[in-house]
């Protein structure tokens, strides 16, 4: 039963449209169906990162010229993951053509660990390991993810959109309640507190990301890396906590090895107000896929008169403490022209120094 509703989609059975399309299973297992579809699909493009790209941006997006591409980020990723990640790929794609590489501050903090649900066993491998078949056939877990399947697939018989959903790994926002937007970017906002209060810039993970630039020229893989657009109030939870010295410092450091496009910042997309009429972001971490689209054309200098004229800076290290230096400008302008969002991250915060007044800064 099992391997025919395949609920986690690693077996490639063809869906059934009100039996096993709409698989909500896929959702926190994307470490285990992405290296199933990696070995399946043998992209020749790969968009890699977080969840922001998992949410973000389409793969079959007009830009990406070198198909099949897959979306391969995974959520809460870091750097090492990224490496073995596209270990992964290449041990199965020759021919790997483009590395599209999300990075952001939070992949590179040393005071997180790798996720349980990481399995380096199963990785550079041309096959499902005995393990990972076991425990999507055999196990209560997959049991109730194909219980999940077959309500969800039944309940959505008549939604076409369900039966692609997942596919190519894109998994964007569904079902977003607008009149939710404040409540959700406090949530991104103490989720960030929670886990990054206590940032570490990892050695370790910055060669890690070396490491990776260098395999990708060593096998003459085009590598578009960039600074995914977070929300002006991520970076303002970053200057609160301390850290904004820190994230300088991790933006010199990252250019130091490859130039990068930075979106990150403020601009007239990161700026968007926070009310029932937000579109651009799902939370104060997550761009909409429309937000995604912009990237990759200009990534690939494609459609570039649709893209909003501030959105994304080439860095370099000629240019990065102009760069800098102008952000610091932005943010103080920013400040005081959207006062209710910088006073919304200050009652996060202090909601949270409340709860936990040991990591109080």
């Amino acid at each position: 039963m099992n391997i025919a509703i395949d609920p986690f989609g690693v077996f490639h059975i063809p869906k059934i449209q009100g039996f096993s399309q709409d698989k909500p299973g896929k959702k926190d297992n994307d470490r285990l169906f992405k290296t199933s579809d990696i070995i399946y699909i043998q992209p020749k493009t790969i968009i890699m990162g977080s969840s922001r790209v998992r949410q973000g941006i389409d793969p079959v997006h007009p830009a990406l010229f070198n198909k099949p591409s897959y979306n391969l980020g995974l959520n809460g990723i870091n750097a090492y993951e990224q490496l073995r990640y596209l270990r992964h790929a290449i041990a199965n794609q020759k021919d790997l053509k483009v590395v599209v590489l999300e990075v952001d501050l939070f992949m590179f903090n040393g005071a997180l660990k790798t996720q349980a649900a990481f399995d380096g066993n199963r990785l550079e491998k041309n096959h499902l390991t005995l393990k990972d078949i076991i425990d999507t056939t055999l196990s209560w877990n997959a049991i109730q993810a194909s219980s999940q399947t077959l309500v969800h697939s039944f309940e959505d018989r008549n939604n076409p959109a369900t039966a692609n959903y997942g596919d190519q790994g894109f998994l964007p926002y569904r079902n977003i309640n607008k009149k939710e937007t404040q409540a959700r970017f406090k949530a991104s906002i103490n989720q960030y507190l929670e886990f990054h209060n206590k940032y570490q810039l990892s050695e370790q993970f910055i060669e890690n990301f070396k490491q990776l630039v260098e395999l990708c020229r060593e096998k003459n893989i085009e590598l578009k890396v960039f600074i995914s657009p977070a929300h002006a109030t991520q970076s303002e939870v970053i200057r609160l906590t301390g850290q904004g010295q820190t994230y300088e410092t991790w933006k010199r450091q990252i250019v130091n090895i490859i130039p990068v496009w930075d979106f990150s910042g403020f601009n007239s997309v990161t700026t968007a107000k926070i009310d029932n009429k937000m579109d651009k972001y799902s939370d104060n971490s997550h761009f909409m896929p429309f937000i995604g689209g912009f990237i990759l054309d200009r990534l690939f200098s494609y459609q570039t008169d649709k893209i909003p004229q501030d959105f994304g800076v080439w860095l370099t290290p000629n240019n990065i403490e102009a760069h800098l230096q102008k952000t610091r400008r932005d943010r103080e302008k920013w400040a005081i022209d959207h006062p209710d969002e910088v006073d919304l991250v200050k009652q996060v915060k202090s909601d949270f120094d409340r709860r936990h007044p040991s990591a109080k800064k």
